[in-house]
């Protein structure tokens, strides 16, 4: 009984230190499967030997041909055989099978749709995959995003869903290292910029401009070090890489089922073709390798919607590199594996080499020598816009999300529906037009549905920070054509809130469509607000599809922190002792009359306190004066006739979707103008028509140094057969010697040289379409003593084709595709007829030494993020106690780029210096107003993402030619990242933003 109980005494003490063991060996191992992702997991490479990193990948369209949810669900086939969540089921199980498979996938929309489906067991094998290195992500964002029509801020946006959720889901193995931004159609250079300001390592792209890439390759330059930022300095430098030959596999090894190539056939076969089949395979290797500097290279290895047999696909490259790697017995020194991006990043790193440098763009995108990739600079003008009215409501939505402190599941999800939508506009076929016609209006549809999900937040929000506790806080998304459904009876009793989504108090004007009655208005004090009262445009009243029920605007002057409500009723008595005695704003001039009068006069002026207009006889402007300059400015509108061509042959190439390719000269659109003056006491108008299907109005606010452009275009005609490509040019005297200034995706300015470009000498054949660049906030000329700047509410194209000229290309319709695989001609209608657009152009006219381009920073801030304006009823006032809502009210140069919940208790704040160096100068100030203000218990800064602590960021620094540097370096931040406390003193709180530089913050609070 004794040896009994004793053997039982050891059992168990045996067993306990099994378990031990056990527990402590699998912790072991766990902690050795994550150290073992990213960097730590990559392939070892052979001395002295061609080191060939093929990179399996599918680029996964976030909808072009076919819908988002038609590529996720594989229906449609018809259009495209391409079915994602296929390709994830069986690429997860090929990556089981063998743990020497590699994986990389880029559009986290499509990865999450697939992975919330997934049960415990699969989703458990996934972070096994990526704790391993194995499935790795690249770029990361929700979507792959255009470079050349899209604003900086919703890129930002759509990276921080994009990695926050990978990062929530996987830990650090899930946070990508490169960018793989393989098909959009040219590169920005702000683009690189905030992929290093991400603590991205470095990024890799395919297209290129084709007599660029020759050079590139020929010379040894395809890979270079990016200097993306004139203000940022290192902390903008990226390592940036051209693939060889596109992004698909090499020509004869696409082993997919949407390919026809030879697999290969080894084993007892009269088909046998091992050797053939390596011979050819070697032989590419090495031709690639005589364009490269490294002994590594990197070869992809899918296309697009590939690895949907993904068995096919891993069986065929595990025989490559088997038997590839076999001839190395017998001498070879082509050494093949499965890699990454960033693994072969890695390699290169280490290598002792130095590299050329790069500082402009690479736009535009030219495939031939009659083929500019420009036109999809304009493309879809209207879908254009209402991107950028999802922006806006999405910064709005979120501020207010966060100032009223909405939590829980539904506010949660009301507000990632609109991140969502917006991330899958960012997609290089979406924002850029190029999409089908049924995948646009599908867009359209996600986008409107999410804004209605985030006007749930932002209703809830205001009922709980204004004193409207029941109010409706309605949203009109017509006002582009004058209808709001709120006032569409009247607008007696009305209340405006209008919420100001910047950093700082702003004065601008409101414009609300009304009947044409009395109105007075007064804010929340009571006090009567100067208002005027104007017609709405007969071209946009007698347009079919709009509601006829306004036909006027009621203008007011607002004041705004951050919210307010302003109330609207209409006037029973205009000698009421409350009211003015006369106010002249609603008895203006009648238009028709005052053109009769014109008729008659040479000349005709139009001014207010800072700005004054000259129109000639025709109707035209022709000069301006403000800001102590006067400069003769004429601007007329004109359309391009799209290239009606043979599409056999690229020299007969159309203009399409995605390239601008007109025929000949441009033609003028009116060369008489009928026209009629408003003069309020707030803004003058003038009421121009053109042609049956162009019109515009030019207005002059008071107190406002800007001359404001709203264009109506369309329906265009097509009778002719001729596609048309319309244009509004200003034309001065400037001596702008053939230089010219855009934005790069709304930050910093580039300096373009008409017929000119950084690297190479260009083949100018089409010198119309090979000089526009994409204007999505910008344009500018200027010489010795004058600037002239237009800025635009969309993305567009634009140049100065001659010297003194700015052009903006307002609106496309054509009839043939351009061949490059949509199918189909951008020839929108709406409503029975061609697409009508409407938008606004704004023109400055400074003095050079005057720094005019601080001023147009702070004009472009107001018109990209205006206040946002909500409708309610007055009844549904109350007398409640409103709680103090956060002013920040910091420098005028200080942007409030994000303010966001961001995740249980925390919030992401950005903060940017919008001025460049030449503009002005760093600015220092404390955050501790900010952090109390939101509640603040902790704060630590990030990379622009949000989801790496700066203090922990160390990217690649490679070397350029010239340096004797021949070991791996590093950058770190260039300041000392703030991690403070509430208990910390406000000292610690200090924070300096130099010019262009953002800075991110979590807030943690209780």
């Amino acid at each position: 009984m004794l040896w009994q109980s004793t053997c039982a005494s050891e059992m168990r003490l045996f067993s306990g230190l099994v378990t031990i063991f056990v527990v402590l060996a699998l912790s072991l191992r766990a902690q050795q499967i994550q150290a073992a992702c990213g960097y730590a997991s990559c392939p070892a490479g052979k001395s002295n030997m061609i080191n060939v990193h093929l990179v399996p990948h599918s680029h996964d369209d976030v909808g072009w041909l076919k819908t988002v949810d038609q590529y996720y669900y594989g229906s449609r086939n018809n259009i495209q055989q391409a079915g994602v969540e296929y390709i994830l089921d069986n690429v997860i199980q090929e990556l089981l099978k063998n743990a020497n498979r590699r994986f990389i996938y880029v559009e986290s929309a499509f990865f999450f749709k697939w992975y919330n489906e997934q049960t415990a067991a699969m989703k458990s094998d996934v972070k096994k995959l990526v704790n391993s290195g194995r499935l790795e992500f690249a770029g990361g964002a929700w979507s792959m995003n255009d470079e050349a029509a899209v604003h900086y801020q919703s890129v930002v946006d759509q990276f921080t869903i994009g990695l926050k959720q990978l990062q929530d889901t996987f830990g650090t193995c899930g946070r990508p290292h490169v960018g793989w931004q393989i098909d959009p159609f040219g590169h920005s250079r702000e683009m690189a910029s905030l992929f290093a300001q991400m603590g991205f390592d470095g990024q890799f792209f395919a297209r290129m401009d084709w007599v660029e890439k020759g050079e590139r390759l020929r010379n040894l330059t395809a890979e270079m070090i990016w200097k993306a930022s004139a203000d940022l300095g290192t902390s903008a430098e990226l390592f940036t890489g051209l693939l060889y030959q596109h992004y698909s596999a090499p020509p004869g090894f696409c082993f997919d089922t949407l390919c026809s190539d030879a697999p290969i056939i080894d084993g007892d076969s009269y088909d046998n073709n091992v050797k053939e089949r390596v011979d050819t395979f070697i032989e590419y290797i090495y031709n690639v390798t005589k364009n490269y500097r490294s002994s590594h290279v990197l070869i992809p290895m899918g296309d697009d919607f590939n690895y949907q047999n993904a068995a096919m696909n891993f069986k065929n490259m595990d025989k490559l590199i088997k038997y590839a790697n076999e001839r190395q017995s017998l001498g070879s020194k082509v050494n093949l594996f499965y890699s990454t991006p960033a693994c072969y990043l890695k390699a290169i790193h280490q290598d002792p080499l130095t590299w050329p440098l790069k500082t402009e763009d690479f736009l535009p995108y030219s495939t031939d020598w009659h083929t500019y990739w420009s036109g999809y600079y304009s493309s879809r003008p209207t879908q254009k816009r209402f991107e950028r009215d999802g922006n806006h409501f999405l910064q709005v939505t979120k501020q207010l999300t966060t100032f009223a402190n909405l939590t829980g599941t539904s506010a949660d999800s009301n507000l990632d529906k609109l991140r969502h939508a917006m991330g899958v506009m960012q997609h290089h076929d979406a924002i850029t037009g190029t999409e089908k016609q049924h995948v646009a209006q599908d867009y359209d549809r996600l986008l409107a549905a999410a804004i209605e999900s985030a006007q749930t937040n932002a209703r809830l929000a205001l009922q709980r920070l204004t004193n409207l506790t029941n109010g409706e806080f309605v949203s009109c998304l017509q006002l582009n054509i004058s209808v709001c459904e709120f006032t569409k009876d009247g607008a007696n009793q009305v209340v405006v809130t209008l919420f100001n989504p910047l950093a700082r108090p702003s004065t601008q004007y409101v414009r609300v469509p009304v009947k044409n009655e009395a109105y007075i208005v007064t804010d929340d004090s009571g006090r009567v607000v100067p208002s005027d009262l104007l017609p709405i445009p007969n071209e946009v009243q007698n347009l079919s599809f709009r509601a006829k029920q306004a036909t006027h605007e009621l203008v007011f002057s607002a004041y705004v922190e951050k919210l307010r409500n302003y109330y609207v009723r209409k006037r029973i008595n205009r000698r009421s002792v409350n009211e003015p005695e006369r106010d002249k704003s609603n008895e203006l001039l009648a238009g028709s009359d005052l053109e009769k009068d014109i008729q008659t006069r040479a000349e005709i002026v139009v001014k207010n306190s800072l700005v004054k207009l000259t129109f000639d006889g025709t109707g035209h402007l022709n000069k301006v004066e403000m800001n102590g300059i006067t400069e003769n400015i004429r601007q007329d509108f004109y359309y391009y006739k799209g290239a009606a061509g043979n599409n056999a042959e690229f020299k007969n190439r159309s203009s399409g979707a995605y390239i601008f390719r007109p025929n000949g000269t441009e033609f003028l659109i009116g060369s008489t103008v009928s026209f009629s003056i408003y003069e309020g006491a707030q803004v003058k108008e003038i009421h121009q028509r053109f042609n049956p299907w162009v019109s515009q109005v030019i207005r002059l606010y008071e107190g406002l140094n800007r001359v404001e452009f709203e264009w109506l275009v369309g329906p265009i005609p097509i009778s002719d057969n001729f596609g048309k490509e319309i244009i509004t040019r200003f034309s001065s005297a400037i001596k702008s010697n053939g230089v010219f200034y855009t934005d790069s995706n709304g930050r910093e300015m580039l300096r373009r040289v008409r017929n000119q470009r950084e690297y190479f000498k260009p083949n100018m054949t089409e010198s119309v379409s090979g000089n526009y660049y994409p204007i999505t906030a910008r344009i500018t000329i200027e010489d010795a003593t004058k600037r002239l700047a237009l800025l635009n509410d969309r993305a567009q194209g634009g140049s100065s084709l001659k010297d003194g000229d700015l052009e903006l290309m307002l609106h496309r319709r054509l009839l043939r595709d351009d061949a490059f695989g949509v199918g189909e001609a951008l020839n929108e209608t709406a409503f029975g007829q061609g697409l009508v657009a409407r938008g606004k152009v704004y023109l400055v006219l400074g003095r050079v030494k005057d720094t005019p381009s601080r001023y147009e920073r702070i004009e472009q801030q107001q018109i990209h993020l205006p206040f946002w304006k909500f409708f309610s009823s007055a009844s549904r006032a109350s007398s409640v106690k409103v709680p103090k809502i956060p002013i920040f009210n910091v420098a005028q140069n200080v942007h409030l780029l994000t303010l966001e919940p961001f995740g249980t208790n925390e919030r992401l704040l950005r903060l940017e210096n919008i001025l460049d160096k030449t503009e002005g100068a760093s600015v220092t100030f404390s955050l501790r107003p900010i952090f109390d203000q939101l509640g603040g218990e902790e704060i630590r800064e990030t990379t622009l993402d949000g989801s790496m602590i700066l203090s922990d960021m160390s990217r690649f620094k490679f070397q350029p030619e010239g340096s004797k540097v021949r070991k791996p370096e590093y950058y770190k931040s260039a300041h000392t990242p703030l991690s403070a406390k509430k208990k910390d003193s406000s000292s610690k709180f200090s924070i300096t933003l130099n010019p262009m530089q953002i800075r991110t913050f979590i807030i943690k609070w209780k």
